[in-house]
């Protein structure tokens, strides 16, 4: 596996990360905004919307999105972190690339002092709920929406 690297999207590379939403297959394109849209969101909220590309060694395989403020988590969880878009390109699924994702941001998160690392999805054939369950999730039996919201302890030192 070559390097998994979170890179500032830019002018340089927006497009290339952009194009990336079009190599979703159908379903999975329901379980996620694109990454255009989600870019341009982010810049209404630039407070809390932190955005990477995702890049194997060179080449961009991804996007990802975190809201780093999370002011609506329960007081005693405050500061937590809430994944809020997170893609690999279909011909880059499979191969452990998403993992290791969630895994480098968990640890700058928990290195950051946050306390739980959430998420929200949604449920049925071809979701992402049985991914982020084995990543160490939780579900907490809450809907955010028509989303299940799911969070995983960032100072508990099995997960972190």
């Amino acid at each position: 596996m070559g390097k998994i690297n979170l890179i500032e999207v830019t002018k340089d590379n927006l497009y290339e990360i952009c194009k990336l939403s079009n190599t979703l297959n159908e379903t999975q394109g329901k379980f996620v905004a694109t990454n255009s849209y989600s870019i341009a969101q982010a810049h209404y909220y630039p407070e809390s919307a932190w955005f990477r590309g995702i890049y194997l060694d060179e080449t961009p395989i991804g996007f990802v999105m975190v809201d780093v403020v999370m002011d609506d988590s329960p007081e005693e969880e405050k500061p937590s972190v809430m994944l809020w878009r997170f893609m690999i390109g279909r011909e880059h699924q499979g191969k452990g690339y998403a993992k290791k994702v969630i895994d480098i941001l968990s640890e700058k998160f928990s290195n950051e002092g946050k306390k739980y690392f959430y998420t929200s999805c949604g449920l049925g054939e071809g979701g992402p709920y049985d991914f982020y369950i084995k990543q160490g999730f939780i579900d907490t039996g809450i809907m955010d929406g028509d989303e299940q919201l799911l969070k995983r302890d960032l100072q508990c030192s099995e997960t972190a």
